[in-house]
């Protein structure tokens, strides 16, 4: 890998939206959990998913109490931790997928408390050294995060905050003032999870988001067929799938594969 010619933190994450912008569709984020099945076989399976031409990754790092996760993430983060995952393995996990060749921007995905007990700064110093290129912590409210916020202002690291169709115009504000990458767009209330159809509010929703910000707006919960992942085409700068190619990893590396290029060719042009 040429690292001279490789973008790495907020500015590998503006350049995958740059790209996909250039071609007129959404930027695809996959997110899968290191350890799930097993270690080797989430590497393997988040491998060839960028082998598949997605933009970028929501890596996951297993807790114990993922409040914002869906039953089938709740299930497959608990046997991760179960196969031994810890902070630290999954920073091993993302410098050996650098290893292998990823060269896609990769965001972990974890809670508060486990960063807190690995040391906030150490942890994105180390997540910085390993290849990742920023968080997103779906437990940190904007109110409270300048201590991550300032620590990944330090290493280049693009931080993540969500909003919801709850979300009023001050919080709208608030959390486009302190994202820094893109804003997670919670197209519902609830936890993550597949879904059969999207919101029919969703699109009023994201106006109403564009009004107040310039944040790139990337889609999560919900997104799960092809369909689906067409949609955002023009609506969104970008979208997160992570049950249905959770729930494909139970069958193995080749269903989450099959998968991926589903959703991805799903979003060409047509002809």
């Amino acid at each position: 890998m040429n690292s001279m010619t490789i973008s790495r933190g907020l500015d590998a994450i503006g350049v995958m939206f740059a790209r996909a912008k250039e071609d007129q569709r959404a930027a695809f984020m996959p997110y899968f959990p290191i350890g799930f099945p097993d270690y080797e076989t989430s590497l393997d399976a988040i491998a060839a998913m960028a082998e598949q031409g997605v933009d970028g990754f929501e890596i996951g790092i297993p807790f114990s109490d993922p409040l914002a996760d869906g039953p089938v993430i709740q299930e497959a983060t608990q046997r991760a931790l179960e196969n031994g995952m810890t902070v630290r393995k999954c920073l091993q996990g993302v410098r050996s997928l650098r290893d292998k060749g990823v060269q896609q921007p990769m965001l972990m995905m974890g809670y508060v408390n486990p960063l807190l007990a690995y040391g906030i700064d150490q942890f994105v110093h180390d997540a910085k050294a390993a290849g990742a290129d920023g968080l997103i912590v779906p437990d940190l409210p904007p109110e409270e995060a300048h201590l991550i916020a300032d620590a990944c202002a330090r290493e280049g690291l693009a931080l993540v905050f969500f909003l919801a169709p709850t979300s009023n115009t001050e919080r709208i504000k608030l959390v486009s003032e302190q994202a820094r990458g893109f804003i997670y767009v919670v197209s519902l209330t609830g936890v993550t999870g597949a879904r059969s159809e999207l919101p029919p509010e969703l699109g009023a929703f994201i106006a109403r988001l564009r009004a107040e910000t310039n944040q790139p707006l990337v889609l999560g919960f919900g997104i799960s067929s092809p369909e689906q992942a067409r949609m955002m085409n023009g609506l969104v700068d970008g979208f997160i799938v992570g049950s249905a190619l959770v729930k494909a990893g139970r069958e193995g590396v080749a269903t989450v594969k099959a998968l991926t290029r589903s959703l991805r060719d799903s979003l060409n042009a047509p002809g």
